[in-house]
């Protein structure tokens, strides 16, 4: 009996020490999901705002870019799957991926080859153990990315639109990350980045009147019937969008990256918060199996010297007779 309670004593000192480490992870993923919050609020705006200035030169004017035109037979598609470099998020990394495949599903339905580009370890040992082909791959800052990481992920994804799908290119660009709603709540999500989608209406083309030589003039309307200013494109729009879509796309892919970041940290303390607490069932759990085992042998400890007495005693009054 003294064994098994040494067993249980064992079980809960170990059981106790993970608890520890769970709640240190808790505690850790808490503070971290605060600045990753900043980080997200911060990038938001200037995300926001780019995308309006290249949909207004995009809607505010003729020209036909390779970025925000959609191609007549498109064949090839990118998709960008933002994953963790750890565990310890519950289902965090599993859902992304779960969420391109059925992107990839589909975009094959649609006749398209797709090519895979994977951010964080985990996506990249689920796509190497199965054996399936990754385009690039890039680890290492998924839990504080920063924007330098961006612009090194967006530079061969900008690089495969603007080449020639007979090259090697893509005609176009989707991203799946995990979107932070709440603590209690981060979606996995798919948008395309490019072609930009464009909603004009009939206030598109103002100011017509007031065109140079040297640039376009225009104001546009999003579909939500917000007006967007009036533009004049220096030294012309299709030099405008060479320079503001990769920074487009930058801005994009950073803006995911740290929604991805901050759905990660949200993940990691509900898994650690769930752990902990079930630590802590199952401490009381064997103090309860503990305490029993305990009873049990003191039980029988008194019985054995009950027992004990009462021999000594029949011994004694049969020597006596």
């Amino acid at each position: 009996m003294g064994a098994q309670l040494r067993v249980y004593k064992r079980r809960i000192k170990s059981v106790t020490a993970t608890k520890k480490i769970t709640k240190a992870m808790e505690m850790i993923a808490a503070s971290r999901i605060v600045k990753a919050q900043r980080q997200v609020a911060a990038s938001t705006p200037y995300a926001t705002e780019l995308t309006r200035a290249v949909t207004a030169v995009a809607t505010g004017s003729t020209t036909k870019h390779p970025l925000t035109t959609e191609a007549e037979t498109p064949t090839r598609a990118a998709v960008l799957l933002v994953t963790s470099d750890r565990g310890l998020a519950g289902g965090y990394s599993s859902n992304a991926i779960k969420a391109a495949e059925r992107l990839t599903e589909r975009l094959r339905g649609e006749g398209k080859k797709v090519d895979t580009y994977i951010v964080g370890r985990k996506g990249v040992a689920y796509y190497g153990f199965r054996e399936r082909k990754v385009t690039d791959s890039w680890s290492g800052f998924t839990d504080s990315p920063t924007y330098a990481d961006a612009k090194q992920v967006a530079a061969p994804l900008i690089a495969a639109v603007q080449q020639d799908t007979a090259e090697g290119g893509v005609d176009e660009l989707h991203i799946v990350f995990t979107e932070f709603v709440s603590m209690l709540t981060q979606t996995p999500v798919q948008h395309r980045l490019l072609p930009l989608s464009l909603t004009q209406t009939s206030a598109a083309a103002a100011a017509g009147s007031a065109e140079e030589s040297t640039g376009t003039s225009a104001a546009a309307a999003t579909g939500k019937g917000e007006i967007l200013p009036l533009f004049d494109f220096e030294p012309s729009a299709e030099d405008v969008l060479d320079a503001l879509l990769p920074r487009y796309v930058e801005s994009r892919i950073y803006n995911a990256l740290l929604q991805a970041a901050a759905s990660k940290h949200a993940a990691t303390r509900r898994a650690m918060k769930s752990a902990t607490d079930n630590a802590g069932d199952l401490i009381k759990s064997l103090s309860r199996l503990a305490n029993a085992a305990r009873q049990a042998e003191i039980t029988q400890e008194i019985s054995e010297i009950v027992g004990g007495a009462s021999a000594l005693a029949d011994a004694t009054a049969g020597s006596e007779n």
